[in-house]
C-alpha cells in the first residue's frame, strides 16, 4: 500500500471537521511551498544535483530550516539509491513520509499532561505580541467544552491592557479571572489564583505570564519565582509550561524558542497564526531543532480554532491535492 493511501486511511479515522480546519489553515503554505514542489517534480525529468539543489531552495524558502533541510535531502538521496527511484514524481510520497517522521513526537507528548487528581496548572510563556492571551482564552474554551472547571490567572501585570484582555476572554468563555492591579508582583497574582482555584474546586488553572524580551534576566527570574510559588502550593505543578510562538515570524520564532529554551522549563509549544503564513515549514524546523513537541496550533481566529497538533493531519493538509490525484489515477 502506498504512503499516501496509508495516510488517507489514517486521516479517515479522524474527524472531518478537524481535517477541514487543517486544510483551510494551511492553504497559504500549500499554495506556495507545495505548489513549488509539485512544479519541480513535474518539470524535472530526472533526479540529479540540480533537482536536489532546487528542492533544497524550496524547503529553505518555506522556513523548514537549513539543518533540517540538509538532513531531509540526505534522507531522500538515501531512499532514491535504496529504492532505485528515477522519476521525480515517485519522490512525492517519500518526501511526505519523511516530513511525517520529522514531525512525529512520542505518543505520550500529545495532548496536555493533566494532574492525576486535584488541580492541573498550565503556565503560558512567550514574548509579547505572539497571541499568548488569545491562546489562553481559546484553551479555556476548549477545556470548558470538555466539561472541566477552568480558571485564569492574569500574571502578565506589566503589559498595558494585558489584564483587561484576559478579562474579556474570561467573560467570553464564562470562566473566572484572578487579577491584581497593573504592575503587581506576578508571583503574588499566581499565588492568589492557586488559592482561589483550590477553594472553588477548579480542575484547571491557566496562567498568563509577562513576555518582555528586552529584559531576559528579569523575565527568567520572574518565571523562576512563579515556579517556586506553584510548586509550594501544587507539588507536581506546573503540569505543562507551553511556549507560545507566532508562526508568521518564521525563523524569528525559532530564535525566541531557543531564547526561552530549557531555562524556563518549557514542555511543549503552541504555534499561533499558522493560517496567516505561507511558511508553515517552520513547524518542521522548530520540532527538529528544539526536540520539543508542538502540542497545539492556531488555525484561524474563531474561538474553537486552536487544534491539537497532528503530524499526519499536517502533512495530509499540505499534500491533499497530490493524494486526491493519486486516488483518481488509481481508479482510472
Amino acid at each position: 500500500m502506498s504512503f499516501f493511501k496509508r495516510l488517507k486511511e489514517a486521516i479517515s479515522a479522524k474527524t472531518e471537521e478537524v481535517t477541514a480546519k487543517f486544510r483551510e489553515g494551511l492553504a497559504k503554505t500549500r499554495d506556495t511551498f507545495v505548489g513549488k514542489v509539485e512544479d519541480l517534480f513535474s518539470r524535472r525529468k530526472k533526479i540529479d544535483e540540480e533537482f536536489y539543489e532546487e528542492l533544497e531552495e524550496i524547503l529553505i524558502g518555506a522556513d523548514v530550516g537549513v539543518n533540517t533541510v540538509m538532513k531531509l535531502i540526505d534522507d531522500l538521496r538515501a531512499e532514491v539509491r535504496k529504492r532505485k527511484i528515477e522519476d521525480p514524481a515517485e519522490l512525492r510520497p517519500v518526501l511526505s513520509e519523511k516530513l511525517v517522521e520529522l514531525l512525529r513526537g512520542s505518543e505520550e507528548s500529545r495532548g496536555l499532561r493533566m494532574a492525576d487528581s486535584g488541580l492541573t496548572v498550565i503556565l503560558f510563556v512567550g514574548v509579547n505580541g505572539v497571541g499568548k492571551t488569545t491562546t489562553i482564552g481559546k484553551m479555556a474554551h476548549r477545556l470548558k467544552s470538555e466539561g472541566k472547571r477552568v480558571m485564569l490567572a492574569a500574571g502578565d501585570t506589566f503589559r498595558a491592557g494585558a489584564i483587561e484582555q484576559l478579562e474579556v476572554w474570561g467573560q467570553r468563555v464564562g470562566v473566572d479571572v484572578i487579577k491584581q492591579q497593573s504592575g503587581a508582583d506576578p508571583a503574588a497574582v499566581i499565588y492568589d489564583a492557586l488559592q482561589a482555584a483550590k477553594q472553588r474546586g477548579a480542575d484547571v488553572l491557566l496562567c498568563d505570564t509577562a513576555g518582555r524580551l528586552q529584559n531576559k534576566v528579569n523575565l527568567m527570574e520572574e518565571l523562576n519565582k512563579i515556579y517556586r510559588v506553584i510548586r509550594r502550593e501544587v507539588p507536581d505543578g506546573p503540569h505543562e509550561t507551553l511556549l507560545v510562538l507566532d508562526a508568521t515570524t518564521g525563523q524569528n520564532a525559532l530564535q525566541q524558542a531557543k531564547l526561552f529554551g530549557d531555562k524556563s522549563g518549557v514542555t511543549g509549544l503552541v504555534l499561533t497564526k499558522l493560517d496567516g503564513t505561507a511558511k508553515g515549514g517552520i513547524v518542521v524546523a522548530i520540532r527538529q531543532e528544539l526536540q520539543l513537541p508542538v502540542k497545539f496550533v492556531g488555525l484561524g481566529e474563531k474561538m474553537d480554532d486552536l487544534e491539537e497538533f497532528d503530524s499526519e493531519q499536517f502533512v495530509h493538509a499540505l499534500f491533499a491535492d497530490a493524494i486526491n490525484r493519486e486516488e483518481e489515477q488509481s481508479k482510472a
